[in-house]
């Protein structure tokens, strides 16, 4: 009886207000009749739906400060997010196999507007061709920057297509690809706002005696950086490196040739250089030389050239006098050392990073370069046989303004550890690892005097733990939380 009435109460209801509810959205919570005389039945009232009212623009702001997995999340929320998502989207990373091809249109229909692009293909698989490239340019004409990785089968025809639809492109980066020089040149002559340009392991480019020249077309005006790594042949780009006025910072890594004669050129044309790096190249003292003329320079990076010694690198010093970062790994060459640290120390008086791997420097050097170099904040010695307690004594007693330090492979020992915790008042950092003479207990020396310093310590050595005690247990958890 009583589920009679109830329900023909809730029906009566109902009736007399669905004219008015007709136009409002509601929920529902299912009541079931209970044996009790009456119900009453619950409306949740819909909450304005604050994010409908918000601009595409500013959700597109929203989906930009999330995660990459986030947006995809998000994406799938309704039509609009999705259509707004991909409208926003910066960055797209996609594997490039030679079927991508058949998704290009329906891809790229959604990110209409991407700026930057990563194409990458595994070693094992056919990568996208020329077809695939020269859709997706047409998709993509607001494209600045792209990542080519290993896509093996690009020619030099399909870079020319593309670089006649992305004139914007500021940013190339490619490597292991097998398309050639005139691919090069076409991007080089059709896209005018080039700022940055790295070349790795380029297939297509010949031996010195064909080889056809790199450069500079319509982007030297505007390129700023230039990286080549393991390009056989990379003399050929001396006509962009040379023609590239404006150029900043130039990186060569491992590209075959003599180098000095071409680095001479490169200093007497494009002064501006600020960093020069010069990594396992063949070049000489010559060739070191030459970033003389870069007044201007700030960072070198003097890597595995072990025909460069301390006469290249003091006519370097005298001159580039605005020097800021200095990083020289010869790794036991031996031909650089003091002499050249003491031109570095007399002349670049703004040092503020100072790299040594494989240089034996002695308290000499060390010692004019922490008195003279009063802004030098990073300093690393690294495999060197002359570094022990004595010249650690002296960067700690003279380097005020150090705030990390790195030493490996040295023959330090507690001595020159407990100097340095009682040394170098802006100290934030400490690395000792592979100094067999520094112990454990340097860590609760360091956790002592410096309680706020960060502590690395790894003397390569087992750790003696005495489970009586617990101050082995002490040292174990520095070691680790530093």
């Amino acid at each position: 009886m009583g589920q009679s009435t109830s329900t023909a109460l809730i029906t009566s209801r109902r009736d007399s207000h669905l004219s008015s509810q007709r136009s409002k959205p509601k929920f529902t919570v299912p009541i079931i009749p209970m044996e009790v005389e009456e119900l009453t039945e619950y409306v949740l009232v819909e909450a304005p739906d604050y994010i409908s009212d918000l601009p595409d623009e500013c959700l597109a702001c929203v989906f930009q400060s999330l995660s990459s997995g986030d947006r995809k999340c998000c994406s799938l929320v309704c039509r609009r997010w999705l259509r707004v998502e991909g409208q926003s989207r910066q960055r797209l990373s996609l594997n490039a196999h030679s079927d991508l091809l058949h998704l290009v249109p329906s891809l790229f229909s959604r990110f209409d507007a991407l700026p930057k692009l990563c194409l990458k293909c595994d070693r094992r698989s056919v990568s996208i061709g020329d077809e695939a490239l020269v859709a997706i340019s047409i998709h993509c004409r607001n494209l600045t920057r792209l990542k080519l990785r290993a896509c093996r089968e690009l020619t030099d025809s399909g870079m020319a297509a593309f670089a006649q639809n992305c004139k914007a492109l500021k940013k190339l980066s490619c490597g292991s690809c097998t398309f050639g020089a005139k691919g090069m040149n076409a991007i080089l002559d059709n896209c005018p706002s080039l700022e940055y340009l790295s070349v790795k392991r380029l297939r297509g480019i010949t031996d010195a005696a064909t080889a056809e020249p790199i450069g500079p077309g319509l982007a030297a005006a505007s390129l700023k950086t230039i990286c080549l790594k393991e390009v056989y042949n990379g003399q050929c780009f001396g006509p962009l490196i040379i023609g590239s006025k404006n150029l900043k910072t130039l990186k060569l890594s491992r590209c075959s040739g003599d180098w000095d004669k071409l680095l001479q050129v490169i200093a007497d044309r494009v002064t501006g250089l600020a960093e020069i790096h010069l990594e396992r190249l063949q070049v000489s003292d010559t060739g070191l030389a030459a970033p003389s003329n870069c007044l201007n320079l700030e960072i070198l990076h003097l890597v595995k050239t072990p025909e460069c010694t301390d006469t290249g690198l003091v006519s370097m010093a005298e001159r580039c006098r605005l020097l800021r970062k200095l990083y020289i790994d010869i790794w036991k060459a031996n031909r650089i050392g003091d002499d050249g640290l003491v031109a570095v120390a007399k002349h670049c008086l703004n040092l503020q990073e100072l790299v040594l791997i494989g240089v034996n420097p002695t308290q000499i050097s060390l010692e004019l370069l922490a008195s003279n170099c009063q802004k030098l904040e990073r300093l690393a010695l690294c495999g060197s046989d002359t570094v022990g307690d004595v010249e650690i004594s002296c960067i700690a007693a003279k380097c005020v303004a150090l705030k990390k330090l790195c030493i490996k492979n040295c023959p330090v020992s507690d001595h020159g550890m407990e100097a340095l915790a009682n040394g170098c008042p802006n100290l934030v950092k400490v690395k000792v690892k592979n100094c067999r003479a520094v112990t454990y207990g340097c860590a609760d020396l360091f956790r002592i005097k410096r309680g706020s310093l960060a502590v690395n310590l790894d003397s390569g050595e087992p750790r003696h733990q005495d489970a009586s005690a617990g101050g082995g247990v002490a040292q174990e958890n520095i070691a680790r939380k530093s």
